[in-house]
Formats: structure tokens, sequence, C-alpha cells
């Protein structure tokens, strides 16, 4: 099993130090960090499964540096500590989305249960996320119907494919099922938490194409009275799909290639 690294940030030293006792004894490995700043930017640099943080820091305070891992790093696991034990700061915490809330003194055995507890939530959150995963994709893929020896090559060729960043040219005579295979691509590709996104090429004259593949900012030309993301920003992270791309006129086929 994979060691799990956490993050102990606190400027006492002596707490680190207990804390880094207790947790390496139980198999952690562990980073330590004395300000709410050197908090943030360790997330970063060495991607903790857990930060154990307290409240009263210099630079930035527990809670400054838990809304600012919040959007930075918002998988990563936060338990909040302080001797200054208040509901405001509790409830403050917990609505940031703090893992749990610590009182000082604490007694290890709840720290170490806390901490299992912890780990057992991001096993079981991981192990859901891959089941909907495979389940969405058996989903999708299930749409292509067809057991012929033809069919069987385009199955193992979408398994070839789908896991690499290639871009993908399907052919096929229409109503063969060329969107079906594209959804079977984008399901089965480590881009399938991301976006689908469909554009008909041929349904779309080439000026408000080329306005609906890249988008425009305000301003940009006449009428253009407001900011428009376009297809391939709003496909980030996931696939877009270029249907009847053969359409598209050669001017507007460079672009792309551009």
């Amino acid at each position: 099993m994979t060691q799990r690294t956490i993050l102990v940030a606190d400027d006492d030293s002596s707490i680190r130090s207990l804390l880094r006792q207790l947790l390496s004894d139980e198999g952690y490995a562990v980073v330590e960090a004395t300000t709410g700043t050197e908090v943030v930017e360790k997330v970063k640099d060495v991607n903790p499964d857990l930060v154990i943080m307290d409240v009263r820091m210099p630079e930035l305070d527990g809670i400054e540096a838990l809304s600012k891992l919040k959007v930075s790093s918002p998988k990563t696991s936060v338990l909040i500590m302080t001797a200054f034990g208040s509901s405001n700061n509790a409830i403050r915490a917990m609505e940031l989305g703090a893992f749990d809330y610590i009182t000082k003194p604490f007694e290890l055995d709840k720290i170490s249960h806390t901490v299992k507890r912890v780990i057992e939530y991001r096993d079981l959150t991981s192990e859901v996320q891959v089941l909907r995963d495979e389940i969405s994709s058996l989903v999708q893929t299930e749409r292509i119907v067809g057991n012929s020896p033809p069919m069987q090559e385009v199955y193992k060729t979408v398994g070839k494919v789908a896991k690499s960043d290639a871009t993908v040219l399907v052919t096929g005579e229409s109503g063969t099922g060329k969107e079906l295979v594209a959804e079977a691509l984008h399901y089965n590709s480590n881009r399938r938490s991301g976006p689908m996104v469909k554009v008909s090429c041929a349904a779309l004259p080439e000026t408000l194409l080329e306005a609906e593949l890249f988008g425009h900012e305000k301003g940009s030309f006449t009428g253009a009275m407001t900011q428009r993301r376009g297809r391939f920003e709003l496909a980030d992270k996931g696939t877009i799909f270029l249907d009847e791309i053969g359409e598209m006129s050669l001017p507007m086929q460079t672009k792309l290639l551009r």
C-alpha cells in the first residue's frame, strides 16, 4: 500500500514533534510547516493526503489558510486544532470544508482515530468515484450494439485509442453511429469526468461557426455586446466532437490547425 503523507502545521515545535512521532510510528510520512503561508505552499508541492493545522499561526491563521486551500486544493482533507476553542472558529472551519475540529489539549488516541477516519473516508470516496466512472463508461459503451467481427474491431480500436490524448477521426456512412463511437471514446478516456461538447459543423455558416468554436471578447466586433466562451474553451479537460468536420471550409480547417 502507498504510504500516506500528512502535513502537520503548528508554530509550536513541541506539538509538531509530538504529532510527527505519533504519525510516523503509525506508518505515515510527515511533513511540517510553521506558518499558514507555508501550509499553502507545501500543499501545492507535496499534495498531502491530510493537513493537521493549528488555528493560531503567523502570517496566515489556520482559518485563512483553510480558505485558500479549499480554492487551490479542494480535495485536500483538513483537520483544524486550537487551544483557543471557540464556537465561531469551529463553525467557520466546518463551513469552509474542514473534515473535523479538535481542541487542545487533545488525547493522542483521538488524533490517531480521527486520522484513520479521514484516510478511510478518502479511500471510500475514491472507490465510489472509480465505480461511478466504470458504470458511466459501461452505460455509454453499451449504447453501441453489434457483435460481428467488424464491430469487435471497432470496440478494440476504441479501447486502444481512448486512453491516449490523440485527435481521433471517426469515419463512416450517415447513420452508422459515428457520434456513439465519439461518446464511447470520451467515456472510456481519462477525460470522462470533463464535459463532452458536440458541435455540428454542417449546421452553422462559417461566420457563426468561428465564433461558436473560438468565442469572442466583448466589443471585438459589431454586435459583440458580451463575452462569449468558445466550444473549445468549454470542452477544456473533456472532449470536443466536431460532427461533419468534412463540411467545414478549407480556410476554417486551417484555423483549426493553428
